[in-house]
């Protein structure tokens, strides 16, 4: 008699039922273009770069220069420029990554700084003056006898687009310290592409004095103003609102904090 042969059981594979909470929804997906590029308009470079390096396809969409020139423009507040020599986002980081120009130069003299603004000249001719307001000028008679005084000074060939406008505290280089602090104050204002220029870089653009003059009558403030000469007969604004704010150390206590507000009409 013949051995049984045992036959043997198959295994059959079972597919658990998918889930309908994981099914990807058929109408949205997550790399929609579209929406990270407007969700981007909201980031800022930090954000950006982080978001950059999650993945390769954030990084091609990150790296898009309609995103660092909208970043760019936003954070400095200007209008957008006729046009600019470098990628936007080397115009960004050059304006952002806390570099000023005596970082680059007179290391040994810098104290401290900070950030004033950016703005736009939109001609070739500037005006430099210690005068917070051009008037004087304009209603002058004769405006060249006002040039050739030395109280202004007029600048010609000027880089138009965006510049950038920082305060420095310096040594003063001729103050005698037994009778002065020894620093003086300094308007810094750069064209955006400055520090991203070879001849720059390599120090073959150096300072040169263009004007110089004293102020020996007393003077109530220390102030200096760089204004498009193509904007200066430009109607002013109506008027300003101020506003006082005081804080008190309670309801008749010692007043601890002020604040003055000014507020275009």
């Amino acid at each position: 008699m013949g051995k049984r042969l045992r036959r043997e059981r198959s295994v059959c594979a079972r597919i658990s039922p998918r889930s309908r909470y994981l099914a990807p929804h058929s109408t949205f997906c997550c790399y929609e273009e579209d929406v990270w590029t407007a969700i981007a308009r909201f980031l800022s470079g930090r954000s950006l770069v982080m978001l950059a390096l999650t993945s390769k396809w954030f990084y091609r969409l990150v790296m898009d220069e309609s995103i660092w020139k909208f970043a760019c423009l936003r954070d400095l507040q200007v209008p957008e420029p006729k046009q600019v020599t470098f990628k936007w986002i080397s115009l960004y980081a050059s304006a952002f990554d806390g570099s000023h120009s005596y970082m680059f130069r007179q290391q040994d003299k810098h104290i401290d700084w900070m950030r004033i603004g950016a703005f736009s000249l939109d001609s070739s001719l500037a005006l430099l003056t210690e005068s917070l307001s051009p008037m004087g000028i304009l209603e002058a008679k004769n405006e060249d006898k006002i040039l050739e005084s030395g109280t202004y000074c007029v600048l010609k060939n000027i880089r138009t687009g965006i510049w950038i406008a920082d305060l420095q505290l310096v040594r003063c280089p001729i103050c005698d310290l037994t009778n002065c602090e020894g620093t003086m104050q300094t308007l810094d204002a750069r064209h955006i592409e400055l520090f991203l220029n070879k001849g720059y870089q390599d120090g073959k653009w150096v300072y040169q004095v263009v004007g110089a003059h004293d102020i020996k009558e007393n003077t109530e403030a220390a102030s200096g103003a760089i204004f498009d000469v193509k904007h200066l007969k430009d109607s002013s604004t109506s008027g300003l609102h101020l506003k006082y704010h005081v804080m008190r150390a309670g309801a008749d206590g010692e007043v601890v904090s002020i604040r003055i507000s000014q507020q275009l009409l």
